[in-house]
């Protein structure tokens, strides 16, 4: 095919965390500049740019990745160029599946400039290799920055992106919280309604009734760039809202983060923490409540929450939705022996009939049916683990510079070539006669020690880099193959690598043959780059 017969899609990406860490060659300046370059010098036309900037790699629901993703399903293009393999992503699953399946099957040729990849060569096993040393990278920059987090949150320093409700950020300090005049009493005829005994559902109705505005909604009111429509769908109050509210100790002053953790830094579930683990720092902003009205409140308040059994953790969160209006399918408990717990329509759970049916099923059918489903997709022998392991042993033994090389290491290695020039220029100050025979040679065997010392640690430091990588990378690749062939359970990171979302449909009851009461129920799997099951 020739260059004219191309349509190029030109795909740009930066996360903050690349703006914050990465060289200036990773902006999207330059990588426009680049693309555009390449794409010119070969003839490529240019059907159109697509940029997310400020979008993490691990994330592929990306606006702009999402829309070019279209405009192949639609035709519109049939090649794609980014500046390198990481652009397109850093989860090795997903990015591989793109690689090596989506757009071989759309007939898109794919090039990845830096890494000199491109899909029509047939030679490209540096591929597989680079989505995994991208996914790493992924990992370490999430620690990082979790643990930085975290730092702020021990300091009693708030990290969220908006103020809670009643407050709003300082215009001095974006991590300190100062009263939000307009609306701070609302929350204060809210806690005091509470005390005098209203019930959270009075106190919604009463708020519906005088037209406030919901947190959310007046949220976007302030802030023109959020879509009120996909930011919120309900734009009432309801009796959770209040008794969120009423739970909040930021009311009285304090500060309390942590409240919830995410999977992994590829997962966008979040899982809620013990209040044990949360951080909590007294005192950090002005109080819109009294010690003694929220003690009375939290007497007073009616518990609409069902304890869960004991260490039961839903791992379809996020996934299993109602095939009818489309929410979360949400736990809740069962007085059946032996099952630990049903699923139900979240729209219903809130607010009963008039939103949606129950769409009930229990959890532990859900969870047999989609482990066997997976089974069946996936198989990975031995003798294909053993090979791929091999591949990348081999790989990393025989890349000569990998990313793990410290700025130790460069360091020392500058300091070793100035010696040389250090060495170079005793030898012309002897000649010219600037420095004697006896101070040249003390002079001289000082700095080659230095030089020689130098060199030994720079050979350390490499071979304990390289070898730790090639462990860390070997380890890491057998686990998730084991985790993913073997597949004797299920986990939320499975769950999330392989499948989209899993649709729950209303479940009905027929008499069998035997006269027995049989339950029939749809459950529809959407695999990712699959049609749905």
């Amino acid at each position: 095919m020739s260059g004219e017969a191309y349509r190029a899609a030109l795909y740009m990406r930066l996360s903050k965390e690349d703006d914050r860490n990465e060289e200036d060659s990773s902006s999207i300046q330059t990588q426009r500049k680049m693309l555009q370059s390449f794409a010119k010098e070969n003839g490529f036309l240019i059907y159109d740019e697509y940029v997310d900037d400020g979008w993490s790699g691990t994330n592929f629901n990306r606006p702009a990745f999402q829309r070019m993703i279209r405009d192949i399903e639609l035709g519109n293009i049939n090649m794609v160029i980014t500046k390198d393999l990481s652009r397109l992503g850093r989860d090795y699953i997903t990015a591989g599946q793109y690689t090596e399946m989506y757009f071989p099957e759309h007939d898109v040729r794919y090039i990845a400039v830096n890494d000199g990849y491109d899909s029509m060569h047939p030679y490209n096993d540096i591929a597989p290799f680079k989505h995994i040393i991208n996914e790493m990278y992924a990992r370490d920059t999430s620690k990082k920055i979790r643990s930085a987090i975290m730092t702020k949150m021990k300091e009693g320093s708030y990290i969220g992106n908006f103020a809670p409700y009643g407050y709003k950020k300082d215009p001095e300090n974006k991590n300190h919280l100062i009263i939000d005049y307009e609306v701070s009493p609302i929350i204060q005829k809210i806690f005091q309604m509470a005390e005098e005994g209203e019930r959270p559902s009075n106190i919604a109705r009463f708020l519906n009734e005088q037209q406030i505005l919901t947190p959310a909604v007046y949220r976007c009111k302030n802030r023109p760039y959020l879509d009120v429509n996909t930011y919120t769908k309900r734009k009432e109050w309801t009796s959770s809202m209040i008794c969120k509210i009423l739970k909040n100790i930021v009311y009285l002053g304090h500060t309390a983060q942590g409240k919830t953790r995410k999977l992994s830094f590829k997962s966008k579930i979040t899982i809620t923490n013990p209040e044990e683990d949360w951080y909590v720092v007294r005192n950090t902003h002005e109080p819109l409540i009294s010690q003694t009205t929220f003690d009375i409140v939290k007497k007073r308040s009616i518990s609409r929450k069902r304890s869960s059994n004991k260490g039961f953790i839903n791992i379809f969160s996020g996934i299993a939705k109602c095939m009818d209006c489309g929410r979360n399918m949400s736990a809740t408990g069962t007085r059946k022996k032996g099952v630990s717990a049903n699923l139900v329509c979240g729209g219903y759970k809130l607010y009963g009939c008039r939103e949606c049916s129950n769409h009930f099923i229990e959890y532990d059918v859900l969870y047999n049916t989609v482990l066997s489903q997976l089974q069946k997709q996936i198989k990975l022998s031995m003798d294909d683990k053993t090979k791929i392991i091999e591949k990348i042993k081999n790989y990393l033994k025989s890349t000569e510079k990998q990313k793990g090389v410290t700025n130790l290491i460069h360091s020392l290695q500058k300091r070793s070539k100035e010696l040389d020039t250090i060495i170079q220029n005793l030898y012309e100050d002897t000649v010219t006669g600037k420095i004697d025979s006896n101070r040249f040679y003390k002079m001289l065997s000082y700095y080659e020690e230095e030089q020689k010392e130098i060199d030994n640690t720079i050979v350390i430091h490499t071979q304990r880099i390289e070898s730790t990588q090639q462990e860390e990378a070997s380890n890491f690749l057998f686990k998730e193959m084991q985790n993913i062939s073997e597949m004797k359970e299920l986990t939320s990171d499975i769950l999330h690598s392989f499948i989209d979302h899993i649709e729950i449909g209303q479940g009905h009851y027929e008499i069998n043959e035997q006269g027995e009461r049989e339950k029939h129920q749809t459950i529809i799997i959407f695999y990712r780059f699959q049609n749905p099951v």
